[in-house]
């Protein structure tokens, strides 16, 4: 598995800023106004699961709280836990890229829900195997919404991964649809997931106040990624014809880099930088997922927004490559591959 963050190297990073300087990139108010966010989130977990350790990951999330006004999130004040992927302190190896993957992570549920506990779960390695296990630890430790900033290519081995790691009635599992434009990625394609794709987000003077296309190009390469799986079946919630299997994505939030977000690292790093890729918008998803509510006991959580699409904002431009049938890299009205059925549009679409 590889993460799915993409780091901007055109932007010049900064340890620390002046005093009326703000960070390059979207920063929690923007998100919070593009999405049409509630406050709330108050006592919910939101697990991360990534591999290897972010010797930093605490100190750094309490600087990128502390530039936007958040609450604290201190393992002190029981907000922020981090743990092996057995459950102990006795950490993974650091790794300066994933590393900037954490940071991106968390910086990310808490710009979507900043009253939200987070708990960052270091698998021991970047095996499906070890970052499966660290998944299954973040729920038997209570996380009712767990992120997966990750992804490999597709292979027979997959529906007993689905069995073994991402099968949790109850639990809102979202996971990054991908950063290399049309193609599928696991564990985007498990049928127990919410599939989370990207988009191109601007301010504009709409009603909303804001504008997406898909991330991507039609000629292919860095976008969201999209498509039929080869071996997962389709959920039954999932309704488009053009694919037996499952489809990917199933929905989407702000991913490309050109548009993206402030993010503070400084494990191998230099601080406040601008970062994106899918790994942004699946924990900004499970951050909604949060905001929303407790999933009911039984429930796959990733059908609610096929219960909801009304309430989300459609995604009608743009496309990741070219394919056949065309919904599956075009974005076009109702469901479409590279942003599923769409954009938040507050949080009715993910509860409940």
């Amino acid at each position: 598995m590889a993460c799915n963050a993409v780091a901007r190297t055109d932007v010049k990073q900064h340890l620390s800023l002046g005093p009326h300087a703000a960070p390059s990139g979207y920063g929690p108010s923007d998100l919070q106004s593009a999405y049409n966010l509630p406050s709330g989130g108050s006592g919910q977990t939101v697990a991360i699961v990534d591999a290897n350790d972010d010797p930093n990951a605490e100190k750094d999330l309490a600087t990128y709280r502390s530039q936007y006004g958040l609450p604290a999130c201190t393992t002190a004040n029981g907000c922020f836990k981090k743990v092996d992927q057995n459950g102990g302190t006795s950490y993974p190896t650091p790794d300066s890229g994933w590393a900037g993957e954490i940071s991106l992570d968390v910086d990310m549920v808490s710009a979507a829900c900043p009253s939200c506990h987070i708990l960052l779960v270091e698998a021991n390695s970047a095996s499906m195997d070890d970052l499966g296990t660290a998944v299954n630890r973040a729920v038997s430790m209570g996380a009712k919404f767990v992120s997966n900033s990750y992804g490999g290519s597709e292979d027979s081995t997959d529906t007993t991964s689905d069995a073994q790691y991402f099968n949790h009635p109850g639990v809102a599992i979202t996971v990054s649809s991908g950063d290399s434009g049309y193609g599928v990625e696991y564990p985007a394609a498990s049928q127990y997931v919410t599939a989370v794709g990207g988009t191109s987000l601007q301010q504009d003077s709409s009603a909303r106040g804001w504008s997406e296309t898909v991330w991507g190009s039609s000629a292919g390469g860095e976008g969201a990624g999209s498509g039929c799986s080869q071996y997962d079946a389709k959920p039954a919630w999932q309704q488009d014809t053009g694919c037996g299997n499952r489809t990917v994505a199933d929905v989407a939030s702000v991913a490309d880099p050109a548009t993206g977000l402030a993010v503070y690292d400084t494990y191998q790093a230099s601080g406040w930088n601008v970062y994106g890729g899918t790994s942004a918008s699946s924990p900004f998803i499970a951050g909604v997922y949060a905001l929303a509510g407790t999933p009911g006991a039984g429930d796959t959580p990733a059908s609610y927004p096929y219960s909801h699409a009304g309430a989300l904002n459609d995604v009608t431009d743009g496309a990741n490559g070219s394919c056949s049938p065309s919904y599956l890299c075009t974005a076009g009205t109702g469901y479409d591959g590279p942003t599923g059925l769409g954009t938040p549009n507050g949080t009715t679409a993910f509860a409940p």
